[in-house]
């Protein structure tokens, strides 16, 4: 059965707007783009780091926005509407929060790689990792 809820975890990395485009192409369906904004003691993100000072919370703040328009205007390109969310935390958390108070019924993801111990760490990167391993619904995952 096809999705009815997809959910997009967009950070500014170029596999987060990989698989957003790859989210549009497949699924006709709801797609919700979330953007984490991770506090400065959180897990690191390219989505933004919020510091405790007003100035980088406001600027953290600007990007996420940015990054959410972006996506609609993309979307846009393609005849497509998205919803947005703009949330803050870490990002693993956020998103699986996130998907299951919002009866998501697919995430899309990017994967990040890199140097970090373990094989899927290496293949997907940490917060791809726990993602696919702790959410109920379906990942894919876009390399």
């Amino acid at each position: 059965m096809p999705p009815s809820n997809v959910l997009v975890p967009l950070d500014g990395s170029p596999l987060a707007d990989k698989a957003f485009k790859k989210a549009l192409e497949l699924f006709d369906c709801r797609v919700t783009v979330l953007n984490v904004v991770t506090p400065l003691d959180g897990a690191m993100s390219e989505g933004g780091i919020l510091d405790p000072g007003a100035d980088r919370r406001e600027t953290a703040q600007e990007r996420a926005d940015r990054l959410v328009e972006r996506a609609r205007t993309q979307a846009a390109e393609v005849d497509r509407t998205i919803e947005t969310a703009v949330e803050t935390g870490d990002p693993a958390e956020v998103i699986l929060e996130y998907s299951t108070a919002h009866d998501v019924d697919h995430i899309v993801m990017g994967g990040h790689g890199g140097q970090r111990s373990g094989i899927a760490r290496r293949l997907l990167g940490t917060v791809a990792t726990r993602v696919v391993g702790e959410a109920p619904m379906t990942v894919t995952v876009v390399r």
